[in-house]
């Protein structure tokens, strides 16, 4: 299987939408302007995961105005390329995150960056954003969709294994973080892997899979096995 030959491969396309909808969510590209005020309180305030920013490059931030100058920089990056994650009901900004080592030559890419406050995290919402970015990415021809992280991060990880990717090992000293070793833990999830769990992802989004006080009735996993 990994040494077949691919007849009729085209290289993928460089994701270029500015909105992708949802029924829970709508993934904006991220406009500081426009999402800034909801952002800072949501990922800095009272509302916000301290532990989020421990695995991360960046942050927390000491004021105001650092913040927004890490969002002015994220804006104008195309790799990693933001989106904004927004409530559909409420209109909210929640959180955002990012595709990123984006090789279309090769038709693969990454999600990452996750920054989500607590309102988001293990959300229908937070749900249906991997499976905006997932169905996006496939459509957009590539092969391969990743997922990385700190080996230190179980958040990260068990969300990886819940949304359907394959664990595949592990960089050992990969990066330095804060000062800090960072063992990598890889996860992907492939094309011809993709309709299973896009037809998992829907059975679970859809309305009859919550009871009326909000609580799912089958698990994604369940719906996926």
């Amino acid at each position: 299987m990994h040494t077949r030959h691919l007849q009729h491969w085209q290289p993928a396309q460089l994701p270029t939408a500015s909105t992708l909808l949802g029924q829970y969510v709508r993934l904006e590209r991220l406009d500081p302007e426009r999402h800034g005020e909801d952002l800072w309180p949501a990922l800095q305030g009272p509302a916000a995961d301290a532990q989020m920013w421990t695995y991360m490059g960046y942050g927390p931030f000491a004021s105001r105005a650092d913040f927004a100058q890490w969002l002015s920089a994220n804006a104008a990056s195309h790799d990693p390329l933001f989106y904004t994650v927004i409530d559909s009901t409420s209109g909210t900004a929640l959180g955002l995150l990012s595709y990123l080592n984006l090789v279309p030559e090769h038709g693969s890419l990454e999600i990452g960056h996750v920054c989500f406050g607590h309102a988001l995290q293990r959300s229908v919402q937070a749900s249906e954003t991997i499976y905006l970015l997932a169905r996006y990415a496939f459509e957009l021809g590539n092969r391969r969709l990743e997922w990385k992280c700190d080996n230190a991060n179980l958040r990260s990880k068990r969300a990886a294994e819940r949304f359907g990717f394959s664990h595949e090992g592990i960089f050992r000293q990969h990066l330095i973080r804060k000062g800090r070793n960072r063992d990598t833990a890889w996860f992907s999830l492939l094309d011809h892997e993709w309709p299973a769990m896009q037809l998992a992802f829907e059975r679970w989004l859809a309305a009859d899979n919550f009871a009326a006080d909000g609580q799912q009735r089958r698990r994604l996993q369940e719906l996926r096995d």
